[in-house]
């Protein structure tokens, strides 16, 4: 039975979306995100717009967490297995 794409895609973008809003909430509740802006130099952004960014950064992150995890399930190789040989070595 295989997997389709579809299914591939879904078993990556939710469990990272679930985790990404999650940590958002974790991120924001302990961190003013004003502050985190001011650290980077970013004066004048919103803190919905800062909400928006860190949510999206972490999802990224997430995202390529889940992907990678994904790609490192698959098999590397499908073993080849050689019959052994008769010698003559008359």
């Amino acid at each position: 039975m295989t997997i389709s794409k579809v299914q591939h895609a879904v078993s990556v973008l939710w469990p990272s979306f679930l985790l990404a809003s999650a940590a958002t909430v974790v991120l924001f509740t302990v961190f003013d995100p004003q502050a985190i802006a001011a650290c980077m130099g970013i004066e004048h952004l919103e803190r919905t717009a800062a909400y928006t960014v860190g949510f999206f950064v972490l999802w990224t992150m997430n995202l390529a967490s889940s992907m990678l995890t994904l790609y490192f399930q698959r098999p590397v190789h499908v073993p080849v297995i050689v019959e052994p040989r008769d010698l003559d070595l008359d």
